[in-house]
Order: C-alpha cells, then sequence, then structure tokens
C-alpha cells in the first residue's frame, strides 16, 4: 500500500512535537540520568515531579519525569499555532469518536487532553510558559549537551492504518519502509517542522513507544557521551550505536534510561519543508536502510519498548522480518 498524498490543509495546525511524560519509579536515579548524564536542564522539581528542557528550547519543559508504582508513558505533547486550532481540533477529536477533555496541566495554558484511536495519550497546546534563553550560556553544555526534542517513535500493530490517521492531522511522509511480499508498509517517518519527523511508527506490538529523540550539535558530542555513560556506571544502558541511519542519514545513538525508556541521540538529518517533497522508498530487507554501514540492530531494538498509561497492545498483522543481528 503506497503512503497517502499529504494532507496541505489539515483540520488544526500542528507547529510541532512538544513533551513527553515519563513515568518513573525512582526519581532521583531517573535525574542522574537525564540530568547529570544526558545534560538536560531542571526546569522545575518537587518530591514527585521534574520538569526538563533541553539547551536551546524556550519552552518551559520537554520531558516531565512523574513519580510512579510503574514505567510507563503518560503522554505525547504536540504544540498548535493558535486558539482556534485547539477548538478545531477538539471538535475533529470529538467527531471521531475519540475522547475530549479539557486539563490543567502545570506551565501550560488551555490544554486539550485526548487519545489516538489505538489508545495513544495525545495532548495538544498552544501557550507554554516561556523562559530566558540559554542557548549561549556554554558553562551548561554537559553530558551530550542536547539542543532540542527532535522526535517520536512508536510501535504500531497496523502501520498504513497510523500513517493515514496521522496524514489526516497533517503530518507528511518523508521516508517508508515497505515489505515487497506484502506491499504493506512496515515503518514510516512523518513530519510537521521540517526535519525527517516529528512521529514515525514501526512495525510491531503497539501501541508502545519505541523512543523520544533529542538534536545535539555534532557527533563528536555523541562521542563524549559514550564515554561518559562508560566510566560513570552507565555502561549496561548503552544499547544500539553509534552509527549513521540509512533512513533520515542521521548520526545515532540509543541509550535506556533507568526504567527501559528508550532514548535516542541524533543530529545530521535533512531539511523537508517543502511541502510537495517526494518520500523515500526503502525495502525492508535493504541492509542499508537501518544503518548505512550496513550494520543491524539488536533483537531488542525490534521488541523493547514502553507502555502508554490506559492503552492495551495489540498483536501485529504483518509478521514480516527486518535483518536482526545475530
Amino acid at each position: 500500500m503506497p503512503v497517502p498524498a499529504p494532507n496541505l490543509y489539515p483540520p488544526f495546525n500542528i507547529v510541532r512535537l512538544s513533551h513527553v511524560e515519563y513515568r518513573v519509579r525512582d526519581l532521583a536515579k531517573s535525574r542522574a540520568f537525564y540530568v547529570d548524564t544526558l545534560g538536560l536542564q531542571v526546569t522545575h522539581e518537587d518530591a514527585d515531579r521534574i520538569y526538563l528542557r533541553a539547551l536551546e528550547e524556550r519552552g518551559h519543559h520537554c520531558i516531565v519525569l512523574v513519580r510512579a508504582e510503574a514505567s510507563d508513558v503518560g503522554v505525547l505533547g504536540f504544540k498548535l499555532y493558535d486558539e482556534p486550532d485547539l477548538d478545531q481540533a477538539a471538535a475533529w477529536f470529538a467527531d471521531k469518536g475519540l475522547p475530549v477533555e479539557w486539563v490543567e496541566r502545570p506551565h501550560m495554558g488551555r490544554t486539550l487532553r485526548t487519545r489516538d484511536p489505538w489508545g495513544i495519550p495525545l495532548e495538544f497546546y498552544v501557550k507554554m510558559e516561556r523562559l530566558a534563553p540559554i542557548h549561549q550560556h556554554y558553562k551548561l553544555y554537559r553530558g551530550v549537551r542536547p539542543l532540542r526534542i527532535d522526535h517520536f517513535n512508536m510501535f504500531s500493530a497496523d502501520v498504513d492504518a497510523s500513517v493515514a490517521f496521522y496524514n489526516e492531522m497533517g503530518f507528511r511522509t518523508t521516508e517508508y519502509t515497505e515489505d515487497a511480499e506484502s506491499g504493506k508498509v512496515w515503518a514510516a517517518w512523518m513530519h510537521r517542522k521540517g526535519g525527517v519527523h516529528d512521529v514515525a511508527f514501526t512495525n510491531g506490538l503497539g501501541p508502545r513507544l519505541h523512543h523520544t529523540a533529542f538534536w545535539v550539535p555534532t557527533p563528536m558530542a555523541i562521542i563524549d557521551l559514550l564515554d561518559l555513560m562508560a566510566t560513570t556506571g552507565w555502561v549496561d544502558n548503552i544499547e544500539r550505536g553509534p552509527g549513521r541511519h540509512g533512513i533520515s542519514n542521521a548520526f545515532f545513538l540509543y541509550v535506556l534510561d533507568p526504567d527501559g525508556h528508550r532514548i535516542e541521540i541524533y543530529c545530521s538529518d535533512y531539511q523537508t519543508v517543502d511541502p510537495d517533497l517526494e518520500p523515500i522508498k526503502w525495502d525492508l530487507k535493504d541492509p542499508q536502510r537501518q544503518t548505512l554501514w550496513g550494520a543491524p540492530a539488536p533483537r531488542s531494538w525490534f521488541e523493547h519498548g514502553s507502555l502508554f498509561e490506559g492503552a492495551e497492545p495489540q498483536e501485529v498483522a504483518l509478521k514480516a522480518q527486518p535483518i536482526i543481528a545475530p
């Protein structure tokens, strides 16, 4: 099944992805990982929550760490263009029979809470508390020097259906992987902000969050993080990389936080702002699809993911297998 044509006039205007809420069992240990090791900046914390932003971000937070009994994902957040878009989004989700709730969120204005058809918790807002810029405060550049949140990747039990739904919301496909035998889409990368993706979908038990990615200044920042993690007790949390993706052309590293939530460190993808940019098609069995240099991903990369709070994962219908490292 080919990917759908881009919807250039969606029912509401999503600017970009914004933030993720991770529910974690040990807040102090998570702080040691995200702040002391990765280098994200604390904007507020109390006994139950830590709010973090990256170095180029003006919004109050891109990650919220919430103390909880279970390690799962509370919500994925997206910024809309203006206030009328919030009401249009509420009407659109309600028309599809999906939940619509207006919620109070600290450091944010009016916020719409909903779920996609598979149960992924989503929230949309226009206003978030603005903070003073810190991108030239170079004394803060520690760890991997994270500059901004870049994308979410989700496991989906039906990637074609996920792509169709998010396409309706205005996400445009930049690259996709097709299973040649079935003609179905095995994975897809979709954007709003002009990079390769704000969201991606990978065939697998879903919905689950595969990873959240952060953009960093250079590949050398990734090497520095590896040296730091290898010498400060985090070596077992290095899962995959470093390497260069075929898809997106990005230099990457995947690491796991103390609760097993996967974080990608990411740089060097390309610009996708032209609305008529044709998506790039990859074959599932192409060895350069995963890594341009030909190295396949480990089995954990295809099987491990974070549950979404309140969503029940479903088995996939498409049983096609990518190349997996022995």
